[in-house]
């Protein structure tokens, strides 16, 4: 079976239900991951549908700045609660907090620009990276490693298929990944050319623009603490590891059609007391910057 972005669509497919708590309010699911808990970038990513479902067509995200407070199940029902607090004339704000097992799991401010002209700047794209076409696919690297062994490391059957084919993007490492050992010095930074495996799917209730922006959403979040990995030379297969999200802040400066690879350019910030700190930035093929990221994880090794 070819891979496919089917999972990526699937999670930002949300359902209209009543409001608990505030003044709207959606229902979806964490997707399949071959770890003890949900991945991260269903919630960023589903967090962000939602709340540009509460805004009209006349304004875009610009900036979500998110919470995890409890890890969620694989498979489990998450219910995101939205409050409108302000709509202006330049800007809309809103609150969604995400509920899991009638618990609070995740919270996010997002903020909303109405088009507006103004003085440009942006930062630049990293020079000299290879052509994604010409660089080998995560299914490549690990084919010849397998699971059970001592080069192996923790991956199991599923871990190895999630990280060639699960993910809904195809994603290739300047240097190589980290799966399996640090490929190149540990140094604190990292490229990576993503691009979904197929044509993302229409999403109900979604434009285009705004499925694209959540995809992007959805995506960061794979790979931002590994630059820190990186650094401290620790594959994802090291025996002991355990890594997750605490926080997360993502600023949408362009918009992004996920059409064609983008790079995304990561560097390790900072990394102490089991924490590290993760910065990305999106740039499109012709180079201009899209989005900002910036991640704080738990990084321990037992």
């Amino acid at each position: 079976m070819s891979p496919t972005s089917e999972i990526v669509t699937a999670a930002l497919s949300l359902t209209p239900t009543a409001p608990e708590h505030f003044d709207e309010a959606y229902v979806a699911r964490s997707q399949d991951c071959p770890w003890p808990k949900a991945y991260g970038g269903d919630l960023v990513a589903q967090a962000a549908a939602a709340v540009m479902r509460s805004v009209g067509d006349d304004r875009t995200l610009h900036s979500l700045h998110s919470y995890f407070m409890r890890p969620v199940e694989v498979g489990a029902e998450i219910r995101y609660e939205i409050e409108r607090l302000r709509d202006g004339r330049s800007y809309s704000t809103r609150h969604v907090r995400g509920y899991s097992g009638g618990k609070p799991a995740y919270i996010a401010m997002a903020s909303f620009q109405a088009v507006e002209q103004g003085g440009e700047y942006a930062a630049t794209a990293p020079e000299g990276l290879p052509d994604p076409d010409a660089l080998p696919t995560s299914a490549a690297y690990l084919d010849a490693t397998d699971p059970g062994t001592e080069a192996g490391g923790t991956m199991t059957k599923e871990s190895k298929e999630y990280w060639s084919s699960g993910r809904g993007f195809d994603m290739r490492h300047v240097p190589g990944p980290v799966y399996l050992e640090v490929d190149g010095d540990p140094v604190p930074h990292q490229a990576i050319w993503v691009r979904p495996f197929d044509p993302l799917r229409p999403v109900e209730g979604l434009t285009s623009r705004a499925r694209d922006l959540a995809a992007l959403a959805y995506v960061c979040d794979y790979t931002i603490l590994e630059p820190i990995l990186r650094v401290l030379d620790l594959p994802w297969a090291r025996p002991g590891l355990t890594t997750a999200s605490l926080d997360h802040a993502m600023w949408f400066h362009r918009p992004a059609t996920m059409d064609d690879w983008l790079l995304y350019a990561q560097e390790a910030e900072a990394a102490q007391n089991g924490r590290g700190l993760g910065l990305g930035r999106f740039f499109d093929r012709a180079g201009r910057h899209l989005a900002t990221v910036a991640q704080e994880g738990v990084i321990r090794v037992s």
